[in-house]
């Protein structure tokens, strides 16, 4: 079992990271910004949270560079500052997203004596009984599962967790209630802490500068700060043509699919079966437009291996799941880009930056349908102009 001390390093957004780093915990800011700077640790800082910003900019599932010591708890301090000094959205979300998600996946491999302090410190009235209780069976391949818990939550922590989560089995009717605790298996209950972890990181504390100037007049933090900030700038390609690219009813998109996408969509019609990548692919881009399920399960259903149900449910779980299509490399990587075949001129010489001035290469295909719509209603929208100019 790990010391109280140890968990804080793991999880720096414990409340008792006040107990033993009281004066970070709740000091000055500006003098904590101020001494880690001038640490000899700040370079291992800035290298760890450059990759974290970088890698949540790119949509990664889980940080590459993740260690429970000391400078994971300055790392969080700083982070919830710079989401604070950013004040945007998509930044913060996918920040805490990510930051998120590695707590998750880090929560769940402590032991269940661990769990329970983390849970206590958290101030949850969580019980932990030494003989597991049966709370559910279920049906599985025709062999009868039981499933059993140590842990119990008290219905009213159980709500404020889950009232952000939109799942259908977070409900509390869909959960095993008894006597006011619902019986919950220490996955699920950390699924609910990476919620908590994730929200806290949107939140901003009243602890916080309001001159911004007070923090850049710190050298070190101001040049992380400009570090991120060109970062975000180069990845801001993906939304300069920010264009609701949506599915719409009756709205023919044929035209500014990529034609990786179309080719796949051309064996489908003819009844080719497709690989295991491509399959993949179409869901996932498809997903990515909101397209209906239904839609996307009629496309495999010339496939010869076709079956309704089973295509459905992996739809769906796919679009639960919200996996992000490939990129261009790795579709170049999987023999999927067709950009050649094609002579596809966007995906063969790319585009010009507004942003940068300069001509980009395209790096995803749902860039290339933003890119594709925002000139179509560039010509839609100077069409009328044209004509009156003419009748002029």
């Amino acid at each position: 079992m790990s010391s109280n001390f140890d968990l804080v390093k793991r999880f720096p957004w414990l409340p008792s990271l006040i107990t033993y780093y009281s004066d970070i915990g709740s000091g000055d800011i500006l003098k904590f910004i101020r001494d880690i700077s001038n640490s000899e640790t700040f370079k291992i800082v800035k290298n760890r949270i450059i990759n974290l910003f970088d890698e949540a900019f790119n949509n990664i599932e889980e940080m590459s560079i993740y260690e429970a010591d000391e400078s994971n708890i300055y790392i969080y301090l700083f982070v919830r500052i710079l989401l604070y000094i950013f004040d945007n959205r998509k930044i913060s979300n996918r920040v805490a997203n990510l930051y998120s998600k590695t707590t998750y996946k880090e929560l769940n491999k402590e032991n269940e004596y661990n769990l329970y302090y983390i849970y206590k410190d958290l101030k949850l009235e969580v019980l932990y009984e030494k003989i597991p209780t049966v709370y559910k069976t279920r049906v599985l391949k025709g062999q009868r599962e039981t499933i059993s818990t140590n842990f119990k939550i008290n219905f009213i922590d159980y709500l404020k967790l889950a009232s952000t989560l939109k799942d259908e089995n977070r409900r509390l009717v869909n959960n095993a209630l008894m006597e006011g605790y619902v019986y919950i298996q220490p996955k699920n209950l950390n699924r609910l802490i990476q919620e908590h972890v994730r929200v806290k990181l949107l939140t901003h504390s009243n602890r916080y500068p309001n001159k911004l100037e007070e923090l850049f007049d710190i050298k070190e933090f101001k040049d992380l700060y400009d570090e991120i900030t060109e970062i975000w700038d180069r990845k801001k390609e993906e939304f300069e043509y920010s264009f609701d690219v949506k599915f719409k009813e009756g709205e023919d998109m044929s035209e500014i699919l990529p034609p990786c996408i179309k080719e796949i969509l051309s064996k489908a019609k003819d009844g080719h079966n497709l690989i295991h990548t491509e399959r993949l692919f179409i869901v996932w881009f498809l997903n990515a437009l909101e397209y209906p399920v239904d839609i996307i399960v009629d496309i495999f259903s010339t496939l010869p291996d076709f079956n309704r149900e089973k295509t459905e449910y992996q739809v769906k779980f796919a679009k639960k799941k919200k996996y992000t299509p490939y990129s261009c490399q790795t579709l170049k990587s999987n023999g999927l880009c067709k950009a050649i075949e094609y002579k596809d001129v966007l995906c063969l010489e790319g585009y010009y930056s507004k942003i940068q001035e300069k001509q980009r290469d395209l790096s995803h295909p749902l860039g290339y349908v933003r890119i594709k719509q925002y000139r179509s209603s560039k010509i839609k929208i100077n069409t009328p102009n044209m004509i009156s100019k003419k009748n002029e």
